[in-house]
């Protein structure tokens, strides 16, 4: 399986699975701050690294269902996503205008996080090629998040009896509230965030670890926090699967960022995550979490960048 051995054999690799929505538009008024783009621009770049010889393989994602959405959040708040029926303040509180195509793009990209969690089980390593909609509580969206896609994930594997318990590491450079908020009352799951501490959201909810970072944090100390939080998410979560939030905005150019850490620092980031958990014998779900550079070529640079390293340790 991609990334193990058994009994110091190697064992045939097969492709990273990779499961992008950017299929499903959300349709955004003209300069709108979010980079929608992106997610399209990401899969066209990884498209392009597998004529190279990167080893994925792409895949439609399930629209999450009812039953699954509703194991993580208020079904009356689902009522009114699925309804057209929120209130103005909850709309802003997201920040996306309500549409069809709003609960249909958020279904599909929470369900690419629960196809890539079940991948990993299977294969060791997957990924969603959207999400890390960390800040959607149990009755609430917020910040971009309509609902909360590794919660849900979480949730569908413990369901089906696939794990028993999880880790979350959150790596965007928001802290992970919504994340928090869910698995308060849990110890079945252990959630980390390394986030900036000045940072949206203004109000935090504690998570099993937070690891607040100072504005204009560089590379060394980010990835002395990284370290702290990938060992806890591991000895102390003692988890049967890990998710890994892998912001893009903590790099230094990050409109939204306010940290100083470099594009080479968020590479060896990763490294070190996807080292720790292969250590460790665990399946490694990863979804993309935020980025808002002005260029969005830099954004879909460390997004790419991710996702070709999770290629090198599965070819």
């Amino acid at each position: 399986m991609c990334g193990r051995s058994l009994a110091g054999l190697s064992v045939e690799t097969e492709p990273v699975r990779l499961f992008p929505s950017d299929r499903f538009e959300l349709p955004l008024p003209e300069g709108h701050s979010f980079p929608m783009a992106k997610y399209r621009l990401l899969r066209e770049q990884l498209e392009l690294a597998v004529k190279a010889g990167a080893v994925f393989s792409f895949h439609e994602p399930q629209a999450a269902s009812w039953e699954s959405l509703v194991r993580v959040h208020d079904a009356g708040y689902l009522e009114r996503v699925f309804q057209g029926e929120l209130s103005a303040a909850e709309v802003r509180r997201i920040g996306f205008p309500w549409s069809e195509q709003l609960v249909e793009r958020s279904r599909r990209s929470t369900g690419a996080a629960i196809d890539a969690a079940l991948a990993a089980v299977e294969d060791g390593m997957a990924a969603s090629l959207a999400g890390g909609t960390h800040h959607a509580g149990i009755g609430f969206g917020e910040g971009y998040c309509v609902f909360n896609d590794t919660a849900v994930a979480v949730r569908e594997l413990q369901a089906a009896g696939r794990v028993g318990r999880a880790a979350i590491l959150d790596l965007d450079v928001h802290q992970g509230n919504g994340t928090a908020d869910i698995f308060s009352a849990d110890s079945s799951v252990f959630t980390v965030s390394v986030h900036g501490g000045r940072n949206f959201p203004l109000r935090k909810v504690a998570s099993s670890l937070d690891i607040p970072l100072d504005d204009g944090t560089a590379d060394e100390p980010y990835l002395e926090a990284v370290d702290q939080a990938t060992r806890a998410a591991i000895e102390e979560g003692r988890p049967d699967i890990l998710l890994y939030i892998a912001g893009a905005d903590p790099y230094h150019g990050d409109r939204l960022g306010r940290l100083a850490v470099s594009a080479t620092a968020l590479l060896e980031r990763d490294r070190l995550v996807f080292d720790a958990v292969i250590r460790a014998g665990l399946p490694l779900a990863i979804v993309c979490g935020g980025g808002y550079c002005a260029d969005v070529s830099q954004t879909v640079a460390i997004h790419a960048a991710t996702m070709l390293e999770a290629s090198r340790r599965c070819g």
